[in-house]
């Protein structure tokens, strides 16, 4: 009965913590983006995601073609206790051309229980698909 009681009581905490974390790991992924650290963002990848599809030379190489000149997020919206989506706006600028224009990057973010950590389950934004 009492371990009934704890676990009732703690189901609200570990919700907030979990929020928290969300709310966090969502600022300092923009951030990263932001300023353009693609090797640094991809730590926030699922590491099954990262094996099944690792970024290429190529893919990296065309990061660095670009810079991030802005980042609009919607709210995240939650699918259940450990899954939420938001779509973002990157405006990206290519660093030899001046060439303005924005892409949209729709992320699917899982929580992972053990390590207690959002992953982004989506991959990087796609940079080249054009909206």
């Amino acid at each position: 009965m009492i371990g009934l009681v704890l676990f009732a009581l703690a189901a609200p905490v570990a919700a907030k913590s979990r929020e928290k974390a969300l709310t966090e790991t969502l600022r300092t992924y923009a951030a990263t983006i932001r300023w353009g650290s693609i090797e640094q963002a991809e730590a926030f990848v699922d590491p099954e995601y990262r094996l099944a599809h690792p970024l290429t030379q190529l893919e990296l190489d065309r990061f660095k073609q670009v810079r991030i000149t802005n980042y609009n997020d919607t709210a995240p919206v939650p699918v259940n206790d450990n899954e939420v989506r938001q779509t973002v706006e990157i405006g990206i600028v290519n660093v030899h051309t001046q060439e303005a224009r924005s892409i949209i990057d729709r992320q699917v973010w899982k929580y992972d229980r053990k390590a207690k950590v959002w992953l982004l389950s989506s991959g990087l934004p796609d940079i080249t698909h054009k909206d």
